[in-house]
C-alpha cells in the first residue's frame, strides 16, 4: 500500500480511520473526521463514491463548493465537463469510483462567492489515510490521478505532472495513470484544446486497463 513520507507527527485522519473496515462504515466514521482544520469550514465531508470494487478509481484534489453543497463528488462544473470527457474517451463513469485527496472544501470567502484555495501539504498528508483506506476496498486495478495535488499525494511531493501525463506508472504496488484535473481545462486559454488533451490523455491510459 502506498503511503506518503513526512517527516512531523502533526495529528492527521488515522485516529478517526476504522481501519479494516468495509466503505460504508469508512464513509460513516468520515463524516466525522476532524484530522485537520477544513472541517471547521466545510458543511460536510465527502467521500468517495461509485462501484466497490472497481476496475478504475480516479483520484482528484478536493470537494468544490457544488460537492461542499450536495455532498456528492464531481457534481460541479470539473465533474460535468469530466463526465463529458469520459464518455469521449469510451469510459462510463458509472463504473467508477471517483474520490479526492481531501476530503473536506477548502475556500477563501469573497463576497457571497467561496473561492476555491488550494490545499496545503501538510493537509494532504492529513487525509491520506482515508484515500490509503479507498483504495484498500476498492482495489483498482488502475488508478487515475487528476491533477497535481491528487499525483503528488500518491507519487510524491516532488512528482511533476508535466512529464508524465498520460502515462501510467507502477508505483508501491499501485498502478498510476497522471493526467490533469478537469478544472485545469476550465481555466485554460485554449479551451477547446485543452479538452482534447484530456480526452487523448484519458483514452491512453483506458489501454492500462
Amino acid at each position: 500500500m502506498p503511503s506518503v513520507r513526512t517527516s512531523n507527527a502533526k495529528p492527521d485522519a488515522a485516529q478517526f480511520v476504522p481501519e479494516g473496515k468495509n466503505w460504508a462504515a469508512l464513509r460513516s466514521a468520515a463524516e466525522g473526521c476532524r484530522g485537520c482544520d477544513l472541517y471547521q469550514d466545510a458543511t460536510q465531508t465527502v467521500f468517495g463514491e461509485g462501484p466497490v470494487p472497481a476496475k478504475l478509481m480516479m483520484v482528484g484534489e478536493q470537494p468544490g463548493d457544488r460537492e461542499d453543497t450536495e455532498g456528492h463528488v464531481f457534481v460541479g462544473p470539473a465533474g460535468r465537463l469530466l463526465d463529458k470527457a469520459l464518455a469521449a474517451a469510451g469510459i462510463s463513469r458509472d463504473e467508477v469510483y471517483l474520490t479526492n485527496a481531501v476530503k473536506h472544501f477548502k475556500f477563501t470567502e469573497r463576497g457571497k462567492r467561496r473561492i476555491h484555495q488550494q490545499p496545503r501539504r501538510g493537509e494532504v498528508v492529513a487525509c491520506f489515510p482515508w484515500l490509503r483506506e479507498e483504495i484498500r476496498v476498492v482495489r483498482p486495478s488502475l488508478v487515475i490521478v487528476l491533477g497535481a495535488v491528487a499525483a503528488k499525494a500518491l507519487l510524491g511531493p516532488s512528482f511533476k505532472l508535466t512529464e508524465h501525463r498520460g502515462e501510467v506508472l507502477e508505483h508501491e504496488g499501485l498502478r498510476i495513470g497522471v493526467t490533469v484535473h478537469p478544472s485545469a481545462v476550465l481555466r485554460a486559454e485554449n479551451r477547446a484544446e485543452a479538452y482534447e488533451e484530456l480526452v487523448s490523455d484519458l483514452k491512453a491510459l483506458r489501454k492500462g486497463l
